[in-house]
């Protein structure tokens, strides 16, 4: 198996599944990502701790066994591999080779004939689902900025981020969902331009507000 470095999955260790979860494990075809186009690589392990192993249909037949403390040994015929856990959920399966920082990402074949086909973007998706979360859950609790309310807009590739202001709730063009209010930004009240004025956001940030843009953020 092509196997990784990354630095993303240490970060999503509290949002993982153990490996003992053999529910989750078992009987699923789980696609190894590597960089090899024209190869599809499936493994199958088996709650009897048969592993088939299927590269373009033709099939290899090893063994598996959970040993236990987030190991995984897999057993093919002519070598032997000690994974540790790396990270674990319905749709990802990242092995740690023991003793290294490198991974080996398998994908739930589900999602690999949909949009999980290549690391960028598995890297992507579970940023999306777990780290920007987190991080939108970290502003809201340190400055109190409300950033619940979010509309796409998908033509123009930015987003609508709702905020509570002394004077009301507003909205601002913004290129993700976890940055602050940047100088430049369109703002808008109720779908038109924001009056000119000084928005004071949370608990001690204001944002200065120029004919529907903002023209700079301060502490004061």
């Amino acid at each position: 198996m092509k196997t990784f470095i990354s630095d993303l999955i240490p970060k999503l260790q509290k949002f993982s599944q153990k490996l003992d979860n053999l529910t989750l494990l078992t009987n699923q075809h789980w696609v190894v990502i590597d960089d090899i186009g024209n190869n599809k690589n499936v493994y199958i392990f088996r709650t009897n701790n048969d592993l088939l192993i299927s590269q373009n249909g033709k099939v290899e037949k090893a063994k598996w066994e959970y040993l236990g403390n987030n190991s995984l040994l897999i057993d093919k015929k002519d070598e032997s591999y000690l994974f540790k856990h790396g990270f674990f959920d319905e749709n990802i399966l990242a092995l740690k080779i023991d003793s290294k920082n490198e991974y080996a990402f398998l994908i739930n074949e589900n999602k690999y004939d949909g949009e999980l086909n290549t690391l960028d973007k598995v890297i992507d998706f579970l940023t999306r689902k777990y780290i920007e979360p987190q991080q939108r859950k970290n502003i809201i609790e340190s400055t109190g900025i409300n950033l619940n309310e979010t509309t796409k807009l998908k033509e123009r590739e930015v987003f609508l981020v709702s905020f509570d202001t002394d004077k009301g709730k507003v909205e601002i063009e913004q290129d993700n969902l976890v940055s602050y209010p940047e100088p430049g930004k369109k703002v808008f009240i109720n779908g038109k331009p924001a009056p000119t004025a000084k928005y004071k956001f949370g608990f001690m940030w204001y944002v200065h507000i120029e004919n529907g843009i903002v023209s700079k953020v301060t502490l004061l």
